[in-house]
This record gives C-alpha cells, structure tokens and sequence, in this order.
C-alpha cells in the first residue's frame, strides 16, 4: 500500500530566526592578567591579531598604540580583581569605549580555557553585541565611592582593635564590658587610658564615669578587679595605640570627603527641618546631611530607616544621575533587590532574588532591617511583610521600596513625606475589602457589613 505523501508547510506566524549581525565592527577584546594581558583584534586588522603585552604603563600605552593603529573604537574586557582599573582608565582617556563585563556571562558558554581564547572570545561575543557594560558612576563619583570604601575599611580595623583591647581586659579578668556599653565610648576610653598609664585603684578609675552611665562607682570599682599581669597590660596599651593610629587616619579621611562632597555640590541652601533623629554610629564629624542635600537637591534621611551613611553608601555607588538606569526596574535590578524571573516552557519556575555583591544593596537591606520598630508607613509595611514570610524576603523586599523612593526622589526632585503608621494600616484596609467585595461579587454574593456593638 502506497503512503500518501504530505506537505510540509511552515506554521503561519512563526518567526524565524535572525541571523547574527556585527554591531560593533571595530571591537577588541582584552583578558586581564597581573602580570600581562592578552588583547585580541579582529584577524582582519593585523597580521597577529592576538598579541601578549606586560602590565606596566609603557605596555598599556603600546596596548593603546596597536588598538588606534588596528581602527578599534571599542573594547571589552573582564574585571579581574583591581588589576583592570589602570588599563580601563588609560584607555577611556585615550577616546576607547571600554566596557567592563561580567565574568559570569562571558562563562555561560562553555569553551576551552586559555588566555588566548579568552580575548578571542571576548572579541568575538563583543562584535556580535552579545556583551552589556557593567555600571560605572562618573569620574567624580568614582573618587567619593574609593574614598567611602576606605573609610569602612578604616572602621572594620579600627573594629578589630577594639576586640583586641576587650580579649586583653578578658585575660585579665577585667569586667569593664559588663558595667559599661561601648568599651571604647567617653568612660571606656578615660578608664583605659588610665590604666595603661599605671592607675589600679578601682575607686579613682570608677570616678572617671559619665553621668549618664547607669553603673555606679562601686560596681565600676568592682568590675576593675583583674590580675594585672604585665604581658596582657602590654597587649592592651599596643591594641589602644593602634585604636588611636587608626582613628587619626579616619579623621584625615573624613577630611577628603567632606572636599569631595564639596566638589560635588550642584545646589544650595539647607535641608528643611524635619523629624528629629539621633546621630548616626560612626559618622563622619562634619555635617554631612548637609553636603548630601547640596549634592542631590533633596534629603534622602526623610526616608524612614535612611540615615546619612546610609544615604552615602548608596550615592557614592551610584551617583545621583540616574539617567543611566532607563526605568525604576533597571536600577533594583542592578541593585539585585528585584524578583527573579527564571521561566521554563512558558512556566515561572522560580522568582527567587539573585546574589549580587551590592554595597549600595547591603546599606539598603540594613536600613530596612532598621524598620521593625519604626511608627511610620515604611515601618508598618514592614511588619506587614514579616506577617506573611521569613524575614529575609521581608528585609530585602523592604529594601526594594527604598530603593525605589530613593530613584524617584533623584530623579524628580521631590521630598519624601510619611504619612504614618495609620495611613498605611487604613490604605491596607481598604485595599482588603476592596478585594473581598470583587471576590464575593464573583460569586454572587454580596459583603454587609456588621454592626459594632456600643
């Protein structure tokens, strides 16, 4: 029996797929080594279209040289550790456009590894335009973010410091942390200080006390009871020496900051007085809610949860032209506080929010994490999200809302005003029977409502 033969037709409506085009025909590609870089070119420029260079400045001049002479216009290369930032800067200053690419979407195809292939390929996917630059602030916003990063450094040792001043009070026997707060506040420091100068009498080191330090004198004299052994006095006086050193160097730091900030300004006059708020812990000494408001134009510590530092972290990341993210969801986006969208078959498979290392996320998380005792509208939203899931989903979707006041007030210049823990419990009420009466009309049904008894 003959089968009957069919005519295979394409479905109508079907797309087909569009060839690869060449964006940027004049793309190179460069893999970034300690001590050397691999550049590639396309093989049409030059005889050796892949050439290894060292890593000192007159080899990043020639890499330059050899680039201007192959007509390269555009570059891509990878962000290995710091070793990228004195090429990337010579070659953004020479005219290149330079963009810095993520590792990871460079290795989603899989190929073999060596430093020759790797600039080839990053060669190849750049001309093909299946590379997208990693964000970078403006020249000026770079100084202020390096100078910021230096600063937590300088508190993270200073940090350090601290618990070795504690470990030495510990192996002494010295309760000094069980009476007072902050080891390394106003009486912490005067006790210290007085006992690395040779003072042991608990009474007089007791009498050091600030009036606002609840312990008495006797249970301070009490606390000051120790061993005093010599090797451990020794190990305190280096560790409060050190303490010392590293706060001179974040009084010079604070210093550069305040000049950037200054540098920066765009706008006068002072920010508007508003809800009184405690200083922050470990700010800088000057007024820097101040400098922040010339800078932006508006006062971001409006915001419940943002205080200065906060505000800092966040514009010494990102600036405050935020022309570069097209839309709100791009800038949470970027920021790794937005909802995943891994979807398979036309099914979402899963909405869980990707890992990214965001310092201005990080500072955004802590300052939601802030509102849990907070009586303000941010503060009720939050424990509203801590009612319906884990805290951690709450804290970063809490940090998703400031992000996205934090874009809002930037970008139109208006000045963000709570309206209280109230207005947001009734918007949240009617927002629920607003829903219940459209789900019980769907089923013919109607809500009445009870009548509170007197």
């Amino acid at each position: 029996m003959a089968q009957r033969k069919r005519d295979v037709l394409p479905k109508p409506g079907k797309p087909r797929a569009a060839a690869l085009t060449i964006t940027p025909p004049n793309a190179a590609g460069i893999d970034i080594g300690s001590a050397s870089h691999f550049v590639a070119v396309p093989p049409d420029r030059d005889d050796e279209p892949v050439r290894e260079f060292a890593s000192f400045t007159v080899d990043l001049n020639a890499i330059a040289d050899w680039l201007t002479a192959c007509g390269v216009d555009t570059v891509a290369m990878e962000s290995t550790g710091v070793y990228w930032i004195p090429l990337f800067e010579l070659l953004e200053s020479r005219g290149f456009t330079v963009l810095l690419v993520n590792a990871r979407h460079v290795k989603n195809v899989s190929g073999r590894k060596s430093d020759v292939l790797d600039c080839q390929w990053l060669q190849q996917l750049m001309t093909y335009g299946l590379l997208r630059g990693a964000f970078r602030p403006t020249e000026q916003v770079c100084v202020l973010r390096a100078l910021w990063r230096q600063r937590g450094m300088l508190l993270r040792s200073q940090g350090r410091h601290v618990q070795h001043m504690q470990k030495a009070l510990t192996q002494m026997n010295i309760q000094l942390t069980s009476v007072l707060a902050d080891v390394v506040g106003e009486t912490g420091q005067k006790i210290l200080r007085a006992i690395v100068a040779g003072e042991r009498d608990g009474q007089v080191l007791g009498a050091m006390k600030n009036v606002r330090v609840r312990a008495s004198v006797d249970e301070i004299a009490k606390s000051l009871q120790g061993n005093w052994r010599a090797e451990h006095l020794f190990a305190l006086k280096q560790a409060l020496g050190a303490f010392d050193f590293v706060g001179t160097q974040l009084a010079e730091c604070d210093g550069e900051i305040e000049l950037q900030l200054q540098r920066l300004q765009v706008h006068d006059g002072d920010p508007a007085k508003g809800k009184k708020r405690g200083r922050a812990r470990n700010a800088p000494k000057f007024d820097l809610r101040t400098q922040l408001f010339r800078m932006c134009g508006v006062d971001l510590t409006r915001i419940d949860g943002v205080d200065v530092t906060t505000a800092l972290a966040v514009i010494s990341e990102v600036g405050t032209d935020m022309s570069r993210f097209p839309t709100i969801k791009h800038f949470t986006s970027w920021l790794g506080l937005c909802p995943g969208t891994k979807i398979t078959g036309g099914k979402l498979m899963s909405g869980k929010t990707k890992r990214v290392a965001n310092r201005a996320a990080q500072a955004l998380r802590l300052a939601a994490a802030a509102l849990r005792s907070s009586k303000s509208a941010l503060g009720a939203y939050f424990r509203r999200l801590c009612s319906r899931m884990d805290k951690s989903k709450a804290v970063t979707a809490a940090a998703h809302k400031l992000a996205r006041l934090i874009y809002t007030m930037l970008t139109k210049g208006e000045e963000y005003t709570d309206q209280g823990q109230d207005y947001y419990e009734e918007r949240y009420r009617e927002r629920v029977l607003r829903a219940l009466s459209q789900r019980a009309a769907k089923l013919g049904m109607q809500m009445v409502p009870i009548a509170q008894p007197a």
